[in-house]
């Protein structure tokens, strides 16, 4: 180790014998070792008290102290400072309990009386072991740090390995506990689309673009919150989302107009729940990236009416009419644009966005079937069952026992 950056190592004394404490402290030359005598103790009690109220590097150790035996105070000490190193003094009628505690992890013994150049031939040993063990310490600790400021980079390539099929679930849930994530599969995957990253010809220079889609992370980031989600940006230029806590359907509308009002930007960003199997990432990324894609195309009536049905699914008032009137156009152009644009009429639309929060509720809530129906936007139950035994093919109870029955055969 070099000299400039060599540790000064803290020593304990511990013997009830004065003359062989004093012995001790004159037959060795302590700089010349890196080390410095910090404290003396006449019994075990002292030693451990001493040893706890300060860093002690080294503790010579005497067998037979009175209040507290050497074992006694080298188990304590074992526990409360791992990173001391024990060096025992004992006499020739102690030398079998000597050997005891040398099995159990003790660097080495000295026999008394004391022999000086055994004595620093011991200490020479223990003081390379520290070296060794500070050296370490301080690669440990660079390496540490660089791990810390690499975490966004480790963070975005193992992103961007799991939605490309790269990793099973098991290999992925060991790699996110360690890159500061919630170590178990994401119920949602999500993107942001910024056409100015894959235009042919951007219109801005790098360095404006960076700092508009640093901008825009960090929106996303703010209306993300208080959601576990990790943001990173994929290989396509897109800004990739995980996230462990389900996010409303409006949060994809609330940031693309946060976006369009303060950066004065346009932005697509889209949602889709992660199934729990192996490629789950995977098909929800890819369906994310399909619907952004898809919503590029739309016109921006389009995507406010499919919005404010996002929206509004739940009150029972909400018709074509209704939504025209909100929207400023005649319910004749609204209905004829959403079925050119999204390829479904308003009543399909609604239903289906009726039917899929009702699945979301049927999955994960204990909700009874006309709580579900009256959060849906249904007037009564039986029209909520009818409506969804149209689109699913079964009624809610039916679903939801069809549940029970897989989760009961799966346990």
């Amino acid at each position: 180790m070099n000299k400039a950056n060599q540790v000064l190592y803290q020593v304990l004394i511990a013997d009830d014998e004065p003359i062989i404490r004093e012995g001790i402290r004159d037959a060795v030359d302590w700089a010349a070792l890196g080390m410095e005598v910090a404290a003396e103790a006449e019994d075990g009690e002292e030693a451990l008290e001493l040893a706890l109220s300060r860093v002690i590097d080294i503790a010579l150790v005497d067998m037979n102290m009175p209040f507290m035996d050497g074992i006694a105070l080298m188990k304590r000490l074992r526990e409360e400072r791992p990173d001391c190193r024990f060096v025992i003094i004992t006499g020739h009628d102690e030398f079998a309990y000597a050997q005891e505690a040398i099995r159990l992890g003790v660097k080495d013994y000295i026999l008394k009386p004391v022999n000086a150049e055994h004595l620093v031939s011991v200490l020479r040993s223990v003081r390379e072991e520290l070296d060794e063990r500070h050296i370490q310490s301080n690669y440990l600790k660079k390496a540490s740090e660089q791990i810390e400021k690499n975490i966004p980079l480790l963070r975005e390539r193992f992103c961007q390995e799991w939605i490309d099929g790269q990793l099973e679930e098991s290999e992925a849930v060991e790699q996110l506990e360690f890159l500061g994530l919630p170590p178990k599969l994401p119920v949602q995957a999500g993107i942001a689309r910024w056409p100015e990253l894959t235009v042919p010809q951007p219109l801005m220079k790098e360095s404006d673009r960076q700092l508009y889609l640093f901008a825009i992370e960090n929106m996303i980031g703010e209306l993300l919150q208080p959601a576990a989600h990790v943001l990173f940006r994929d290989r396509t230029g897109h800004i990739g989302m995980l996230l462990w806590d389900e996010i409303p359907a409006k949060t994809c509308a609330d940031a693309e107009q946060a976006v369009q009002k303060y950066l004065k930007l346009s932005i697509q960003m889209h949602v889709e729940p992660v199934r729990d199997d192996s490629g789950g990432i995977s098909a929800a990324y890819e369906a994310c990236r399909e619907a952004v894609l898809r919503d590029a195309q739309l016109s921006p009536l389009v995507r406010r009416a499919r919005q404010l049905i996002q929206e509004q699914y739940a009150d029972p008032e909400l018709t074509l009419e209704s939504l025209a009137a909100a929207l400023q156009v005649s319910p004749v152009y609204l209905s004829r644009t959403l079925k050119k644009e999204l390829g479904t009429s308003f009543v399909v639309f609604i239903t289906q966005t009726r039917i899929r929060k009702a699945i979301q509720l049927l999955n994960g809530t204990d909700l009874s079937i006309l709580e579900i129906a009256e959060r849906t936007g249904y007037d009564s139950q039986h029209y909520f069952s009818t409506a969804f035994k149209k689109v699913m093919g079964v009624s809610p109870n039916g679903y939801r026992k069809g549940l029970a029955f897989q989760e009961e055969k799966g346990g």
